[in-house]
């Protein structure tokens, strides 16, 4: 835990003064997909190579990899701010955006990144666990984590299988947006000028769903392993969804000023969550 907490307080301080220096917020944005991957593997290796730690790694590190290719191929790493930090500038004085820097793009999120791998730490603690439990690994008595079973496995099976859910929408986003961009150079406008179809047909962001969803399945896992783990380590999934809910709203507000037909698209389809699309407007 000491290992993870002085990196990520060194993570942050860094990608907060990069952010200052360079006025690019993003630099929080171009670490997400690493830094979780890297605390896993340290909660693994200095809580005594748990077998489900180890598996459990293996999966983030799927995780990370995807992400960090997704976002790489975007141009994520080549410089260029997120579109929604400078409208988040515009809209606050700048003493507001001072102090939003370093307590929310900068602490907030590297404080989460370090939430949602605490239940790989639990499944290093192999002893009796709870709310008031602090003692040294060494100190208590081994033996009480679960043995991996037919949960695990249903557990690992989820996890892909919202891996390849979170793939195939980023694919298909990643493909429209080429034929999009393909269209503005012949002069030529494709509408509704948004993804709408396939899995996006289902839900709004299908892949801000999938991506969620892996780290519920990651708190399961520690579910499965201690039994009574349904305390503190839920509040990194928690914290990761109300982040989520809150920037799609935002995001939405964007391309619903951008989009008319957005609004109608918001009416007939769920924000998250897949489900079958309601019935268009009458005319």
């Amino acid at each position: 835990m000491h290992a993870v907490l002085w990196t990520a307080l060194g993570v942050t301080l860094a990608t907060w003064l990069l952010a200052v220096v360079t006025r690019d917020a993003s630099w929080v944005d171009r670490i997400w997909s690493v830094v979780p991957v890297a605390y896993a593997w340290i909660f693994t290796g200095t809580g005594g190579w748990d077998a489900r730690a180890v598996l459990v790694s293996v999966l983030v590190t799927c995780w990370g990899a995807r992400l960090t290719f997704n976002f790489a191929r975007k141009g994520g790493y080549s410089g260029t701010e997120d579109y929604r930090w400078p409208v988040l500038r515009r809209r606050m004085k700048p003493w507001q955006w001072q102090l939003f820097l370093p307590l929310f793009v900068s602490g907030f999120q590297n404080a989460l990144l370090v939430a949602i791998t605490l239940p790989v730490w639990s499944m290093g603690r192999v002893g009796d666990y709870g709310w008031t439990a602090y003692a040294p690994i060494e100190s208590v008595t081994p033996g009480v984590l679960r043995p991996i079973g037919a949960w695990d496995v249903l557990l690992v099976v989820l996890f892909v299988l919202f891996l390849a859910g979170e793939t195939w929408a980023d694919q298909q986003q990643w493909t429209f947006h080429r034929r999009k961009h393909a269209a503005a150079a012949r002069g030529e406008t494709v509408e509704p000028g948004f993804l709408d179809t396939g899995l996006f047909r289902y839900s709004r962001h299908p892949n801000f769903f999938c991506e969620q969803a892996q780290w519920w399945v990651v708190w399961l896992f520690a579910v499965v392993a201690r039994g009574q783990d349904w305390g503190w380590t839920v509040l990194g999934a928690v914290a990761l969804t109300g982040l989520f809910v809150g920037s799609t709203r935002f995001t939405e507000s964007l391309s619903s000023a951008k989009y008319p037909a957005y609004a109608d698209y918001r009416r007939r389809t769920s924000m998250l969550v897949p489900w079958w699309p309601r019935r268009a407007a009458a005319a």
